[in-house]
C-alpha cells in the first residue's frame, strides 16, 4: 500500500518510529559505557516490530562507535534478525560514513531516499554532517530543503544534530550554523516540527528565534538506542535508564503528535 494511502476519511494518523544513536560496536558483546548496545537496538527495534501501526522507521545517525565496517554489518543483522519489514529511511551521524551507510544499507528493508511525500505532509532528512563532530547545514543542503518546502504540505525535517542548545555538554557539537538555519526555517509558514538524534534524552524544545510570520516550531529530540546521556556530568556518561524511541502520528489536518517509548 502506497504510504499516501494511509490516510482514512475519519483522519487516522499515518505512524512512523524515529530510532538514533546506536553506536555499535564490531562485536555484538561491546559495550558502552556500561550498556550492550546491540541488545539495546535489538529491544528497540522488537518493540517496534510488535506495533503494527508503524508504517515506517527513519533512522536519524550514529550507527557506530568504533567505526569498523562490522558494525554497520551488525545493524543490518539486527534488522533482519527482528524481521522488520517496513521501509528504514536514514541519516547520517558525526560517527557515520556516509558511504558505509550507502554500502550497507543497499538491502531491503532499508531506502536512500531523503524526502518522503505522504498526501497531506512531507518528510525531509536534512543533513548536517560535516569534517568535525559538530553539526553544518550545507548552502546545497539549504537550497534542496528550501525547495521542497515550496510543495503545498506540511513539513516535518528530520536531522542528526541539535539545532537549539539543550544545556550540557553535546552543545559544544551541536549545529554551528543554528541562527541562519533558523532564519531559513522562519521564512516559511508550512514546517510543523524539526526532530533530531544527537542528544541522547527526549525534549520538546522552541526555536529560539521566532518569526511573525508564522508559529514557533517545535524541537523534539530522540532517546537513544545506546545509552541516555546524563545533562549533569560535563562529558559523555550513561543514566541508569534503557533504550528508547519516539513514536510520531502525522495527521490528515496537519496536526502534528509524539510519545517517547522507553523500555
Amino acid at each position: 500500500m502506497n504510504l499516501a494511502e494511509l490516510y482514512s476519511s475519519n483522519n487516522q494518523p499515518v505512524t512512523f518510529a524515529q530510532i538514533t544513536d546506536s553506536h555499535l560496536f564490531s562485536s555484538v558483546d561491546g559495550l558502552h559505557h556500561g550498556h550492550n548496545v546491540f541488545s539495546n537496538l535489538k529491544q528497540v527495534l522488537l518493540s517496534i516490530s510488535d506495533n503494527p501501526a508503524v508504517k515506517y522507521i527513519i533512522f536519524t545517525g550514529d550507527l557506530t562507535q568504533d567505526h569498523t565496517e562490522q558494525s554497520y554489518q551488525n545493524f543490518v543483522d539486527c534488522v533482519l534478525e527482528c524481521k522488520i519489514t517496513v521501509p528504514i529511511y536514514y541519516l547520517a551521524g558525526n560517527h557515520d560514513e556516509p558511504e558505509l551507510l550507502d554500502k550497507y544499507f543497499s538491502v531491503s528493508p532499508f531506502q536512500a531516499d531523503k524526502e518522503i511525500n505522504l498526501s497531506y505532509w512531507q518528510i525531509q532528512l536534512v543533513d548536517s554532517k560535516s569534517a568535525t563532530p559538530a553539526g553544518y547545514v550545507s548552502e546545497q543542503a539549504f537550497v534542496k530543503l528550501q525547495h521542497a518546502v515550496k510543495k503545498n504540505k506540511n513539513q516535518l525535517l528530520m536531522m542528526h544534530h541539535h539545532p537549539i542548545d539543550v544545556g550540557y555538554f553535546i552543545d559544544n557539537h551541536g549545529l554551528q550554523n543554528k541562527d541562519t538555519f533558523w532564519q531559513v526555517i522562519n521564512s516559511y509558514d508550512n514546517i510543523k516540527a524539526i526532530a533530531c538524534g544527537h542528544v541522547h534524552g527526549d525534549m520538546t524544545l522552541t526555536n529560539p528565534i521566532t518569526s511573525s510570520l508564522n508559529e514557533p516550531v517545535t524541537l523534539y529530540t530522540c532517546p537513544a538506542t545506546s545509552i541516555q546521556f546524563d545533562p549533569n556530568v560535563d562529558g559523555v556518561a550513561a543514566l541508569a535508564k534503557g533504550p528508547g524511541y519516539r513514536i510520531f502520528y502525522l495527521y490528515a489536518d496537519g496536526q502534528l503528535s509524539t510519545d517517547v517509548v522507553m523500555l
